[in-house]
């Protein structure tokens, strides 16, 4: 069982790979055996991980078309595929987190072009390297429970924090992109799916943590390192027969 989920043959591109959750993904897709590339404009942080895992820093600034396209040929010149990507990043404005009346149409704008369209380019790009090679490849793409439901601004009152509304938009229309692509994709042995993680913690305001806990069904929010198991299931060959997909790991929020 255990050679299901080993990818000691394997390369994965981590897009956002030194973030919060990047990193913990990055170190638990090394501990399998894969050979990592750290796909990030952190730089610092980036390179530190990369040589913690033993494995590749690539400079990249997930917005820009000929950053990714060099990333990409970067990988394949040095390790000759490309057998996972996963799509991980966060770009956004230095406005985002704006509540739905101070928000303004050109931040909207530019946070969509931003993270959505940042999506597309990561996963189709890394898609053009997979249809030529033998094996195909997986692509994982980071949706988010507000891309399926409505957000509860409850959990927010009185805290200065709320989910901004292009964030919605964006995580949902990355959750039907993944599906289009499973299904243009499959054929040419290319699967893709996403993952919907609930909230994280991340020193939020006291208040939205009790409140968020409080409203799931283990009655605590995320830690990076709980994606690690889905993202490893989905690279791996333990999820051959699955595409189009959204897995959700919220700790049962989106049930109650």
């Amino acid at each position: 069982m255990n050679q299901l989920f080993d990818l000691s043959n394997n390369t994965v591109v981590v897009s956002g790979g030194a973030g919060l959750i990047g990193s913990a993904l990055t170190r638990g897709l090394a501990d399998h055996g894969a050979a990592i590339v750290v796909a990030d404009a952190a730089v610092d942080r980036g390179a530190t991980l990369a040589d913690e895992v033993k494995g590749r820093f690539v400079e990249t600034d997930v917005t820009s078309e000929a950053s990714m396209r060099d990333c990409f040929e970067t990988v394949v010149s040095e390790f000759g595929t490309v057998d996972g990507f996963v799509n991980c990043s966060y770009p956004r404005n230095e406005n985002y987190g704006q509540s739905y009346e101070t928000m303004t149409y050109a931040d909207w704008r530019e946070n969509v072009d931003l993270h959505l369209n940042s999506y597309f380019l990561g996963a189709y790009l890394a898609s053009q390297v997979m249809v030529g090679q033998q094996g195909g490849g997986s692509i994982v793409n980071f949706g988010s429970t507000y891309g399926i439901q409505a957000p509860n601004f409850a959990v927010y009152e009185g805290t200065g924090m709320t989910s901004p509304v292009e964030y919605s938009a964006i995580k949902g229309g990355v959750l039907n992109l993944t599906r289009y692509m499973a299904s243009y994709l499959g054929r040419d042995g290319v699967r893709v799916n996403s993952l919907s993680p609930g909230g994280v913690f991340d020193n939020q305001h006291p208040e939205f943590v009790e409140r968020y806990e409080e409203r799931t069904a283990v009655g605590r929010m995320a830690e990076p390192e709980d994606f690690i198991g889905a993202v490893v299931y989905l690279v791996s060959n333990a999820s051959t027969y699955v595409t189009g997909h959204n897995l959700v790991i919220d700790g049962g929020w989106t049930i109650r």
